[in-house]
């Protein structure tokens, strides 16, 4: 999902913890107590179906479970290993690659208003269903639809019903899935369109979350679905404000011998909302609370912490990416960044090393030279624009400009978002370009207007109210997502995609795309991707700037900190607290 130079969306990729110290364990768990955690703003979605955030997903880990997920640990090769959650294990496919059965886990209850009830294969089939239901859509649907059969024409008619609580029930319960098959109550059964690695990976994800039948009863994700919410995993919902706070507390229909992932050694979790950053990380340092919910360490202490090696202090990949996108839409400056070489002399112009140090330096960040980031299969060291020591090459970049007509530079448009560190990163990017003779006109966007009303509109892209744009993205799931990365951004069908700001396409880059998507085995997979990555680079679309790692931060009481991958933190439902 996108984010700017920020670890933000939904989703994640592979989880890497640096050579930083703060993974030690205790040596016996202990069970009881409270998590105190401290957030800035409110959990995007309760609704797994709706979630979207990096962040969410170590809310939702506690209180929902999905067929497959991923084992917390601070071994890369085990955390991003899918493994069987609800499912009993990790099925292989069959029927050519077209088909995976999977049987559900005995003893995994609901929290019903009714009593405790086993989760059944319906339940699983009614997750897929609310994914396109008319009020909000998942914002995954479409690489579901791409694959299971049927499930696109069932989102097709379920569009066409009055989002209200009465018409989604009836649609949703009247009409079925043809490729999701319940032959019994503890059997799923997925036929796909074509073959696709990368499914398994998929079904970890929140959005597709089995989902009882009373859930049909709300609006999704409405106040009242959170009133009523039905839990699955070892925690529920106990008391929400809106805003201000949200406690799990245990939830008494979860049965630790149905769930090989989570051991809830902790009794509740407490969220409070609505503090900033700084307060965030003294309460964190004296020990008044445990865990950030939505901040990484502020770069203005980070390098402190690291040189004095705090043994709370750590650094994790999301996968994330940052880049500027180049706009070869509009005719400005008749229409030069339709130009490869001054799409080249871009990317020789930056200094990326500069934006490293801003950014807390090589700890939690490194150079970028493609558009996958570190962990995901398809990151390869390769620079089609090398310069030394990443710091750019000036000269270089004049004499491509100059090649394509303009000896005497250029003025370019660059809006970015007026928060934090981004704020310094544009200017650092201004000072870059002014080095080789670009001119860059900043207009500072509000971070809440920056994606969904500015970059997002294409009136803008194509009259040139922006040239050149400092954007991001982090993959949607971990390990084998790099179609999460290359698909929303670099492919164009003739139907404009929201984050592919300029319908850029390769055509070979999308026939390789799709053999990686078909292959079978994570080397094969690999291998294509990172092909796909240089025939991308090789148009030169976007300036790669960094991979950045997310700096976290924890008290002293935090004992058995293992991440989980797919939320970039230390896993909730594993750790304990000893104050």
């Amino acid at each position: 999902m996108r984010t700017l130079l920020k670890s933000t969306v939904s989703v994640a990729s592979l989880l890497i913890a640096l050579s930083l110290p703060g993974f030690a364990m205790a040596d016996e768990p202990v069970k009881g107590g409270t998590l105190r955690i401290l957030a800035t703003g409110e959990p995007d979605h309760v609704d797994p179906a709706l979630a979207g955030m990096v962040n969410t997903n170590n809310l939702l880990r506690a209180i929902s479970r999905q067929l497959i997920s991923y084992q917390a640990s601070t071994d890369p090769d085990v955390a991003i290993k899918p493994v069987g959650d609800l499912a009993t294990e990790v099925p292989q496919p069959t029927d050519d690659g077209l088909t995976y059965t999977f049987k559900l886990r005995q003893g995994a209850m609901w929290n019903a208003p009714s009593g405790a009830r086993q989760i059944t294969s319906a339940d699983v089939k009614r997750g897929f269903k609310r994914l396109c239901n008319p009020h909000m859509q998942a914002s995954t649907l479409t690489y579901f639809t791409a694959l299971i059969s049927g499930l696109s024409e069932f989102c097709d008619g379920f569009a066409k019903v009055q989002p209200t609580t009465a018409a989604m029930k009836k649609y949703a319960e009247e009409n079925d899935i043809k490729g999701i098959e319940t032959p019994n109550d503890q059997t799923v059964v997925f036929r796909l369109k074509e073959r696709a690695g990368d499914f398994i990976y998929m079904l970890s994800l929140p959005m597709p979350a089995p989902a009882p039948v009373e859930v049909l009863d709300y609006i999704p994700d409405s106040p009242e679905y959170r009133t009523h919410f039905v839990g699955s995993g070892p925690y529920t919902i106990g008391e929400y404000t809106p805003d201000t706070s949200l406690k799990l507390v245990r939830n008494p229909a979860w049965k630790p011998d149905s769930d090989p992932l989570r051991k809830a050694y902790v009794d509740d979790i407490e969220i409070t909302m609505g503090l900033q950053a700084d307060a965030i990380m003294q309460q964190l340092q004296s020990g008044d609370a445990d865990l950030a919910y939505d901040i990484n360490v502020p770069t203005a202490i980070l390098a402190t912490l690291a040189a004095n090696g705090d043994e709370k202090l750590t650094a994790l990949s999301a996968g994330n990416t940052n880049f500027l996108f180049i706009n070869t839409v509009s005719g400005n400056n008749k229409g030069a960044l339709k130009d490869i070489r001054v799409r080249q002399a871009l990317s020789y112009a930056i200094d990326k090393a500069a934006i490293v140090q801003q950014w807390g330096g090589s700890k939690v960040a490194e150079p970028a030279t493609g558009i996958f980031g570190l962990g995901v299969l398809g990151h390869h060291k390769f620079d089609l624009y090398p310069s030394p020591e990443s710091k750019g090459d000036p000269e270089k970049a004049k004499a491509l400009l100059a090649e394509a007509g303009f000896p005497n530079g250029i003025t370019l448009k660059m809006p970015y978002r007026n928060k934090d560190l981004e704020v310094a990163t544009a200017a650092t990017i201004q000072a870059s370009m002014a080095r080789a003779g670009i001119k860059l006109e900043l207009a500072p966007v509000t971070a809440a207007d920056y994606y969904s009303k500015f970059m997002t509109n294409p009136v803008n892209t194509k009259n040139g109210t922006w040239d050149i744009a400092p954007v991001g993205w982090t993959p949607d799931w971990v390990g084998g997502a790099a179609r999460s990365v290359f698909q929303p951004q670099f492919t164009f069908d003739g139907t404009h995609q929201t984050y592919n700001y300029t319908d850029y396409n390769n055509p070979k880059a999308n026939e390789t795309a799709a053999k990686a998507i078909n292959a079978t085995t994570p080397e094969e997979t690999g291998k294509l991707w990172a092909k796909v990555d240089e025939m991308v680079m090789a148009d030169a679309p976007v300036v790669p700037l960094i991979a950045n790692k997310n700096p976290r931060y924890r008290s002293e009481a935090v004992k058995n900190f293992q991440p989980y991958a797919l939320g970039v933190e230390g896993d909730w439902t594993n750790l304990w607290i000893e104050r």
